[in-house]
């Protein structure tokens, strides 16, 4: 993940303000550069011209009749999570965003090993995309161990904020879910205070012990696996679209 806070997106796309690193890590082997040269420009998604907005139901035309329900994964790292999700629910449409290319290769793999039909690959920062969907498209968001931006000074790049919120809230179905892990407590705190003031979400947690308690179905992450040896205690928030 580059530490440019601006970069071009694909096909002359305006430029987005970057909430990730590096674009970029480990060279790529041989089969992971292949992936990308095939797999990749059939599943990405690319923004309608001018300010249209893009109806994530025409994304998945191997589902015959459509997709039962759209999942939206924001920066899905390697993919393990996604591609569980979407082995698991084949009647469910999942668009996965991710700009580090690395992720995306490992990502592709899974794709390609589970023979996956059901998956779509925004692989540039979300923002635009979100902006373009219409409301209530969508009945669940992950957001899964962002970079947490740890220093006073970075907080401004955290995902959360009041504004992309309100935007998961508007794209979200009435009931529709979202879903925030971190081993971050200090993001933790930031994602709770913030989904709290937010009119349009509500918090599920019914015990005091449900914030540490995976999701249910939950297939877990190699990054989550390291932060527990570690000694990092995940938390798990989960937040509902209050009714229209």
């Amino acid at each position: 993940m580059s530490s440019t806070s601006e970069h071009p997106g694909p096909e002359g796309e305006a430029p987005e303000r970057a909430f990730f690193g590096r674009r970029k890590g480990k060279r790529l082997r041989g089969l992971q550069e292949q992936r990308l040269a095939e797999m990749l420009p059939r599943l990405r998604i690319t923004l309608p011209p001018g300010d249209d907005a893009l109806d994530p139901r025409t994304l998945f035309p191997d589902l015959g009749e459509g997709p039962k329900e759209i999942w939206l994964e924001i920066g899905f790292g390697g993919g393990e999570h996604l591609a569980a999700q979407a082995a698991a629910h084949p009647e469910v449409g999942f668009i996965g965003a991710e700009p580090f290319v690395n992720g995306v290769a490992k990502f592709l793999a899974e794709v390609d090993a589970r023979g996956l039909c059901n998956v779509r690959v925004r692989d540039e920062d979300v923002t635009a995309l979100l902006a373009r969907l219409p409301d209530a498209c969508l009945e669940r968001v992950y957001l899964l161990y962002p970079d947490p931006w740890p220093k006073r000074r970075q907080r401004k790049r955290r995902f959360v904020s009041d504004a992309a919120l309100g935007e998961i809230a508007r794209v979200l179905a009435d009931g529709g879910l979202f879903r925030f892990a971190s081993d971050i407590d200090d993001y933790a705190g930031w994602t709770l205070a913030r989904a709290l003031r937010c009119p349009t979400l509500r918090w599920t947690a019914r015990t005091a012990r449900d914030w540490t308690q995976p999701f249910p179905g939950w297939p877990g992450t190699r990054y989550e696996a390291k932060a527990v040896a570690a000694g990092r205690r995940p938390t798990y928030l989960e937040f509902a679209r209050r009714p229209r």
